[in-house]
């Protein structure tokens, strides 16, 4: 899917993870990887939230500049799209690992998917809902009675806390739209208001030659509904299956940090790897480089803090995270500390 970006737009997300049986984390982030491993590489398989672009540039860096390798893993990056569920793939054992947000993992693991997130990279969320200034819809309540497009799959969840919040019905008191990957509806006036994530859609819309004036934007930070996006997750089954899985899971992490810390420090560099994944010729250098830009706010912080502990889920973000799924409907039930774990974080930043 479809995801973020910066300053003027979102307050600062707090969600987080809360694994008892894992401990402090490490000191120091595991951005450094050791000398190549011997031996036939692991393979393993990355399955995306949605298509290459530079919300994932951080793993194609690794893969492209050989940090996979040097940790003796053979890594594939499939690809996302409108269709693929990163949950059911991994729970399928399509692929070890997937990328997606909070809030759709704890709703699948309600269905009795052992998924668990071992890494929260974006520590900050850019999903946000946009629309015209003449439709006067400054606050969550004016939401009533209006058109609003989401997409579904997973990344519906802020929406339908914060409907909850309101005390809105999403079956009554609005009309939910399912929303393309695109910004028409709302630039066509189809819609009172659309989703929209800060790095993606609404350059889109101030691409089209627009501005932020002419918009009102809702915050999920700011309404307090907001869950954290794009973590890494694994099957819990494949974890603990063999001894080497939760090794192999430690090289992956470790690798993939060092992919983002080389975004962080040489974005113009990643937007070009992100551009050679670019088979059908759609994207443009100008949005990656936003993308790129926005995206390394999400996940280093603006301004860029090199010291951000970028995978380790801070243990009161997932206490918030999980309330608010249960406060608001994202699940029906409270959600375990199982749902993630901080051990592969600890054991990657060694």
């Amino acid at each position: 899917m479809i995801q973020r970006k910066f300053p003027l737009f979102f307050a600062a997300m707090l969600l987080a993870s809360l694994v008892a049986a894992c401990g402090a984390p490490a000191a120091s982030s595991p951005t450094a990887a050791p000398a190549a491993a011997s031996g036939t590489p692991d393979k393993a398989t990355l399955q995306l939230k949605w298509v290459p672009q530079a919300q994932f540039a951080g793993y194609y860096a690794a893969l492209d500049q050989g940090f996979y390798m040097a940790q003796n893993l053979d890594v594939t990056i499939a690809p996302g799209g409108p269709d693929i569920v990163p949950e059911q793939v991994v729970a399928s054992g399509q692929a070890e690992f997937g990328i997606n947000w909070m809030a759709s993992l704890l709703a699948t693991r309600e269905t009795g998917a052992p998924l668990v997130n071992i890494a929260q990279v974006y520590t900050r969320a850019g999903m946000r809902h946009l629309s015209w200034k003449d439709s006067n819809i400054t606050t969550p309540e004016a939401l009533k009675g209006k058109k609003v497009a989401v997409w579904f799959g997973g990344n519906e969840y802020n929406l339908l806390a914060t409907l909850g919040k309101y005390n809105i019905n999403k079956d009554s008191d609005l009309t939910l739209v399912q929303q393309p990957f695109d910004m028409n509806l709302l630039l066509n006036k189809e819609v009172d208001s659309a989703a929209a994530m800060t790095y993606n859609e609404l350059y889109q819309v101030l691409s089209a030659g627009h501005t932020i004036d002419e918009l009102n934007v809702l915050d999920y930070n700011t309404e307090g509904t907001a869950m954290p996006e794009d973590g890494i997750f694994v099957s819990n089954d494949w974890l603990n299956a063999d001894a080497k899985n939760k090794d192999i899971a430690a090289r992956f992490v470790r690798a993939s940090i060092q992919g983002w810390a080389y975004c962080r420090d040489n974005a113009d560099a990643c937007v070009d790897i992100v551009l050679k994944q670019d088979s059908g010729g759609v994207m443009t250098r100008e949005a990656q480089k936003w993308q790129m830009d926005e995206v390394n706010k999400l996940i280093w912080g603006d301004p860029i803090n090199k010291d951000t502990k970028v995978g380790f889920l801070e243990p009161e973000l997932f206490t918030f995270a999980a309330e608010t799924a249960l406060q608001f409907g994202v699940i029906k039930n409270p959600a375990s500390q199982e749902a993630y774990t901080h051990e592969i974080w600890q054991a990657a930043s060694q």
